[in-house]
């Protein structure tokens, strides 16, 4: 008869190491940290894992599809985001595919809050006509204008809050 294997004796290991305090949260968002730096900076898997201390192993186990050969990213993603939009009502959560979207999402709020800020309707005028997931974008200073007025527009927050289930 096997004898059951016990857990070794000796101090028991805190939750608040030093590796959790470096962490930034469970290592799926390290990862797409990782990615982001990698993007924004041109480096390697390797090197831009060293700068978020994650081990570049973790890394390709969870952005496979989203790594070339030699450790580079790709340009793009098609990842979905739960990110805010204006609308007439104000803003409204919508489920973003892909990087350029939010990019896209990114950059008209960014000219959004210039216009509010300066008044200038021009900033405005690169969005006229473009929708994202089937919502346009409002480019009406009018519309615009009321809305922040009215509280209904906020631009510092662009990522939807998740609901707590409850």
């Amino acid at each position: 008869m096997k004898r059951k294997r016990t857990r070794p004796k000796g101090p028991k290991k805190r939750a608040n190491s030093q590796r959790a305090k470096r962490g930034k949260g469970n290592p799926y968002n390290r990862s797409l940290h990782v990615l982001a730096r990698m993007r924004r900076t041109g480096a390697s898997v390797t090197a831009a894992a060293r700068e978020e201390h994650i081990d570049p192993r973790t890394v390709r186990k969870y952005l496979k599809g989203e790594l070339r050969r030699r450790g580079r990213a790709t340009r793009a993603d098609r990842r979905k985001r739960d990110m805010l939009i204006p609308t007439a009502l104000g803003n409204a959560p919508v489920s973003v595919r892909g990087s350029k979207q939010a990019s896209q999402l990114g950059r008209y709020m960014s000219a959004v809050g210039k216009y509010l800020r300066t008044g200038d309707a021009e900033v405005l005028a690169e969005f006229e006509g473009q929708s994202i997931d089937g919502h346009p974008l409002i480019t009406d200073a009018d519309i615009l204008s009321s809305l922040a007025q009215a509280g209904a527009l906020t631009l510092d927050e662009i990522y939807a809050v998740p609901e707590a289930s409850s």
